[in-house]
């Protein structure tokens, strides 16, 4: 057996492949092998770590040190300082955002410390390429104890009484899916993995595809004896080509095991498994659309009941689980549902992943106990929001979730809170804004990708979501009238009783849940025609606070059209007839002179608003 001084975990998923892992791969071979240590250090490739925006990423065991953003110029004086001095390079180090003071211990870091791993139990610990390295780690030990120590009542029990919910977003029981599948009677039954996960700045299931391939493999093998399904699909956008290479790889490998395919583990049970392809569209994420892609049809829902437990795939019993749900299932039938049961709350059981991504320092893929408060995930996880400016909103949920403000920012992440404040749990997109985001834009971008996704079968949807983001284009253009706001309340409302399938069931939800927390936003946007934000082009002036300006010439030179003009140390200006409202000069300016004004004022709001010189903020006041 190979023993070395130190493995270097080397993150090689998506984020960190396109940062340029395989280049400091290649950097830290060669250096390696120009100081002879080649022999006693070993670079494993692993899936990813889970600190995807400061990637390349690496973690050094048995030290646990951790490095991020690392470079091709940088491997040599790392080499040197930790593998020749014995001293980790503190360049390369984990530093807090505002104390700056350098953490080498992964364990120490406030991303790692507070969050705990079941589904990303191996993340950054194995190459996923290596099927011995998932069962040297326990690996295949449950799909071995549920198929020949376990009854399918017994698996189907201890699914049940986990509390496990399908974190695909709808958050049905597993076990009692299950179930009803397993009672039906019938010669062919379908297991199904959706690893489609359509939601922008969702990165949870591509990430446990590319990193921990068998857990998802196994979850299905488990899940197939359950239901007595010899037949399988992982059905995985093509955009996902990581994705896919390693799940084949491990099908491949699983397969060669005895672990897939004929009389696996010589117990009789036959189960064979592989990946179809989609091609990217949204409403593929439910369930019948999935069903009929695979069929070779035009991806659409169909109405529900029957279920697919009854006739689903090729209209015979299918169960579909997504790829989260299928790798806490291994651990479940090892450790047992009250031990799965001891992290969450009674409702929602276990832990959940999120793709925290927006306006928070520490942007990643991250695991939690459900329960927890939405401002230890920002804060303590996140590490607040990024240079220094207050929080907003989150979006959870994805496109069809909604925004939450900071008054509820308390709330536990459990499926019944979050579905009280508005939003959903969903598939665990997490996007975080600061006070720069306009929040009727941000209902008008999440509804831009729900109505172009949308399938077009159902009246509501197609024509209901269209009409929705006309009124949301007319407002954030000036065109906003009196009652566009209770229209937007009424028809959204309509659209999610009367719409066919979940997409648009959920999408009205950034409009609802923006009125009702951000509502004078939208009353300033159509009565003031005034984007407070600045990002509402149509409905904004930048002008400079010629008392807080000190002539820098920062905006001058960021500014793209040429729109501002001054000397140095001298008060600039705005050419307003050239200026693009791009907000450049804003997020330039380091002395907060830069005020976003209502449309149309040019010569300053001396008498119309109130400055406030400390927080850079304008006030409306009366004529």
């Amino acid at each position: 057996m190979e023993k070395f001084r130190a493995n270097l975990m080397l993150c090689a998923g998506t984020g960190c492949v396109a940062s340029g892992t395989m280049k400091v791969k290649k950097a830290l071979q060669e250096e390696l092998r120009k100081r002879d240590l080649d022999e006693e250090i070993k670079i494993v490739l692993t899936g990813c770590n889970g600190y995807c925006a400061e990637g390349p990423v690496m973690a050094v065991y048995p030290d646990e040190v951790f490095y991020q953003k690392l470079t091709v110029e940088d491997i040599p004086k790392l080499v040197e300082e930790h593998f020749l001095k014995g001293r980790p390079y503190q360049k390369l180090m984990f530093k807090e955002p505002e104390k700056k003071t350098a953490i080498p211990m992964m364990k120490d870091i406030p991303f790692f410390k507070h969050q705990v791993l079941r589904v990303l139990r191996n993340k950054g610990l194995i190459d996923p390429e290596k099927i011995e390295e998932y069962i040297a780690r326990d690996g295949y030990q449950a799909a071995a104890k549920a198929l020949t120590q376990m009854t399918v009542e017994e698996i189907i029990k201890v699914v049940k009484d986990s509390g496990l919910r399908g974190r695909g977003g709808a958050g049905f029981p597993t076990g009692l899916k299950w179930e009803f599948a397993s009672k039906v009677k019938s010669d062919v039954k379908f297991m199904l993995c959706n690893g489609d996960e359509g939601d922008p700045g969702a990165f949870m299931d591509r990430s446990v595809m590319e990193a921990d391939p068998h857990s998802v493999i196994e979850g299905m093998i488990i899940g197939a004896k359950a239901i007595g399904a010899h037949h399988g699909y992982i059905y995985v956008r093509a955009e996902y080509p990581l994705a896919v290479k390693r799940l084949q790889i491990a099908i491949d490998q699983a397969t060669e095991a005895g672990l897939l395919g004929k009389n696996i583990l010589d117990t009789g049970f036959d189960f064979e498994l592989e990946i179809y392809q989609g091609a990217g569209a949204f409403v593929c994420g439910e369930e019948t659309a999935l069903m009929r892609s695979i069929e070779g049809k035009r991806g659409m829902p169909r109405p529900r009941p029957p279920f697919p437990a009854h006739k689903g795939l090729w209209d015979k019993p299918s169960v579909l689980n997504n790829v989260e749900t299928l790798a806490q299932i291994a651990p479940i039938i090892i450790n047992g549902s009250e031990w799965y049961r001891s992290l969450g709350t009674e409702k929602s059981t276990g832990t959940k992943v999120f793709a925290l991504t927006g306006a928070v320092n520490n942007v990643g893929l991250v695991e939690v106990p459900m329960g927890i408060p939405l401002r230890t995930i920002i804060y303590d996880i996140g590490g607040g929001i990024r240079k220094g400016r207050k929080y907003k909103s989150v979006q959870l949920g994805g496109p069809s979730g909604g925004c939450i403000p900071e008054s509820l920012l308390d709330t536990p992440v459990t499926y019944e809170d979050i579905v009280a404040t508005g939003a959903i749990v969903g598939s665990g997109g997490m996007v975080v804004m600061d006070d720069n985001t306009c929040m009727v834009g941000t209902a008008k971008f999440f509804l831009e990708f729900t109505a172009d996704e949308s399938c077009g079968k159902c009246t509501p949807c197609r024509v209901g979501t269209k009409i929705l983001l006309d009124i949301l284009t007319d407002i954030t253009e000036g065109r906003g009238k009196e009652g566009d706001i209770e229209t937007l309340q009424d028809l959204g409302r309509d659209i999610i009783t009367t719409s066919l399938c979940g997409l648009g069931q959920t999408a009205p939800n950034p409009v609802l849940t923006t009125i009702k927390y951000f509502r004078e936003e939208y009353e300033s946007h159509i009565k003031d025609k005034w984007c407070k934000a600045g990002v509402c082009r149509n409905l904004v002036t930048f002008w400079i606070d010629e008392k807080l300006c000190k002539g820098c010439g920062a905006c001058l030179r960021a500014c793209p059209s040429k729109a501002i003009v001054g000397e140095k140390k001298k008060p600039h200006k705005i050419i307003q007839e050239l200026c693009v409202h791009c907000r450049t000069c804003y997020e330039t300016c380091k002395f907060k002179s830069i005020r976003i004004l209502p449309a149309g004022y040019e010569s300053g709001p001396s008498e119309l608003v109130e400055v406030t010189a400390t927080e850079g903020e304008t006030t409306k006041g009366e004529a």
